[in-house]
């Protein structure tokens, strides 16, 4: 008799559920429309995943890893849609795994991503990210190679974020390959390059002067050049 009532049970929640759940679909459906007319983005997240546990599609989990990352939850987003290599993955999940793993420094396992979105689309803007992680992993044949590209390749329209100054900037993106080149020169061989990095530092300076970084990186060096010349001239014993 209780196994019965038991099945009864369970057959009238399935009953219960498969009635619901188109109605708990529309409004959640609603309720995000909503979110999204009044830019509450968390509010948007929360409708995401009730879609995404209502009515699972691979479209709603990478909307969702994608809101995610676009607010800098960037161990939300992977939790969500995984850190597994696919070719069937969609333009947004190659894009959210990519720069999601770079912002929670994992660059080896960011460029695999970065290169698909460059086979996919080839473009300067990627080209960077993919000689910068490179370079962060000192691989500076790739690192030149994707330099080289977009030294080639960037227009003058284009444009590179910097942040380490309080105030935000942009230069243009050919400046921003300069750096990345003179990076990778003194990288090659950090006692000999250094003049040769300087130059390279100099000529960028001169096509954006408002590059605070280059500033900052070519005094580091020459401070570097002083303290070598420095040991150098002192008396060995």
């Amino acid at each position: 008799m209780k196994r019965l009532f038991g099945l009864i049970l369970l057959a009238s929640g399935l009953m219960l559920n498969a009635q619901s759940n188109p109605e708990l679909i529309k409004h959640y459906e609603a309720y995000y429309k909503q979110m999204k007319a009044q830019g509450d983005v968390q509010g948007i997240i929360n409708g995401m995943t009730h879609l995404n546990l209502l009515a699972p599609s691979k479209a709603r989990k990478d909307t969702l890893a994608y809101l995610y990352m676009s607010e800098g939850k960037y161990m939300q987003a992977l939790n969500t849609i995984g850190i597994e290599k696919s070719t069937t993955d969609s333009d947004i999940a190659v894009e959210v795994k990519a720069l999601s793993l770079k912002s929670v420094k994992q660059p080896k396992l960011a460029i695999g991503f970065f290169e698909e979105m460059f086979k996919r689309n080839p473009s300067p803007l990627i080209a960077y990210e993919l000689a910068e992680l490179n370079l962060q992993i000192q691989n500076m044949a790739e690192a030149e190679k994707h330099i080289a590209y977009g030294l080639a390749n960037a227009k003058d329209d284009m444009k590179k974020a910097f942040y380490e100054t309080q105030t935000p900037y942009e230069v243009s993106l050919k400046a921003a390959f300069m750096y990345l080149n003179a990076l990778t020169t003194y990288n090659k061989d950090k006692k000999a390059n250094i003049d040769a990095a300087v130059d390279i530092l100099d000529e960028t300076l001169k096509m954006a002067p408002s590059f605070n970084l280059i500033q900052l990186t070519k005094n580091e060096l020459l401070r570097q050049k002083q303290v070598m010349q420095t040991q150098a001239a002192q008396p060995k014993n």
